[in-house]
């Protein structure tokens, strides 16, 4: 049986799929399988594929969709396929950096088979400029907390997570066991962000490695390049099972965490007004406060006075702007 499955979708990527799956293999880690689910590509990605999975048999592995059911199912059905002890989801666009498989079979080795691992990742672009760098583009850090050290507080993993704000599954390296009976929403955008809370409530163990092992590529075409309505509905209803999970813990994860949860989904909140702020629709910021009211462990009130007792004036100037806004909004409908 393999330590390590990695699962890729594929769906009209083929400028990268090619260089995803070599960055992939170039450790030549044995024990490791590779799932790619061509998803009814129209670009030819799906020729590719098999070509590639042809190629690198039997350690890739092709599933196909009769039907594009999209990125939650793609990922669903290679979830049900996997065989590794450890999922790590890649998107097809995206890399794994030299090193970065060894380096994870290392960490397990010596930190005692975790339940998961987070790690760290840096943007891909063409051209990558020296703008870029100079925003910190090269390194970007999933979690706020203690790096190379086993740990095993919930609450402690829930906040470093949220204060960092990348709940993206790429960066999670978990237990295939983590995932039983947690899939992700079909048909739905930011579906990262609908399960990545739960997973991390699963761990009872984690260990955060402060080293970039993914490469993110940054392209127009790419899914979350440009807001629409849908998708801000989507993201506004990601984080509504958060307080339903946090009061479900016996004991209370704390103050602490459900702040940080609650301006994470401030945070949310203040994206999607924006977004609606610039489209003139009044409706849909009144739509938006109940949203945040539902989804945030706290009530808005007490996540400006939060942020403020923090000493974060601008963050509670911008969360209370907006909250000020909707609430007009919502007298005015």
């Amino acid at each position: 049986m393999p330590w390590l499955s990695i699962l890729i979708p594929v769906y009209n990527v083929r400028p990268y799929l090619a260089e995803c799956l070599a960055s992939v293999l170039q450790d030549g880690i044995e024990g490791v399988e590779v799932l790619m689910l061509e998803d009814c590509s129209t670009d030819g990605s799906d020729r590719l594929a098999a070509e590639l999975a042809a190629r690198h048999a039997p350690q890739v592995r092709l599933l196909r969709h009769a039907q594009n059911g999209g990125l939650s199912a793609a990922r669903n059905t290679m979830l049900d396929a996997a065989q590794g002890d450890y999922i790590w989801f890649l998107d097809s666009d995206d890399l794994l950096l030299p090193g970065s498989v060894r380096e994870l079979q290392a960490c397990l080795e010596r930190f005692q088979a975790p339940d998961l691992v987070l790690c760290d990742f840096r943007t891909v672009r063409e051209p990558f400029q020296l703008k870029h760098r100079l925003r910190g583009e090269l390194h970007f850090r999933t979690f706020a907390g203690p790096a190379r050290t086993r740990l095993s507080d919930r609450a402690a993993l829930l906040r470093g997570a949220f204060d960092r704000g990348h709940l993206h599954s790429w960066s999670k390296i978990a237990r295939r066991e983590l995932w039983e009976g947690l899939r992700f929403p079909v048909g739905r955008y930011f579906e990262d962000m609908a399960t990545t809370p739960a997973l991390l409530l699963r761990a009872r163990s984690y260990v955060y490695m402060d080293h970039v092992w993914v490469g993110y590529r940054q392209r127009a075409g790419s899914i979350l390049a440009s807001n629409t309505v849908r998708k801000v509905d989507d993201m506004m209803a990601a984080l509504a099972p958060v307080p339903a999970l946090l009061a479900a813990q016996i004991p209370s994860l704390g103050a602490e965490t459900d702040f940080a949860a609650g301006y994470y989904a401030a945070k949310t909140f203040v994206t999607a007004c924006r977004f609606e702020g610039r489209r003139g629709d009044p409706t849909r910021l009144a739509q938006h406060l109940k949203s945040f009211e539902a989804m945030s462990p706290l009530a808005p009130a007490a996540i400006v006075a939060g942020c403020r007792a923090r000493g974060w004036w601008w963050r509670a100037l911008r969360v209370g702007y907006w909250l000020g806004r909707t609430m007009a909004a919502s007298k005015a409908s």
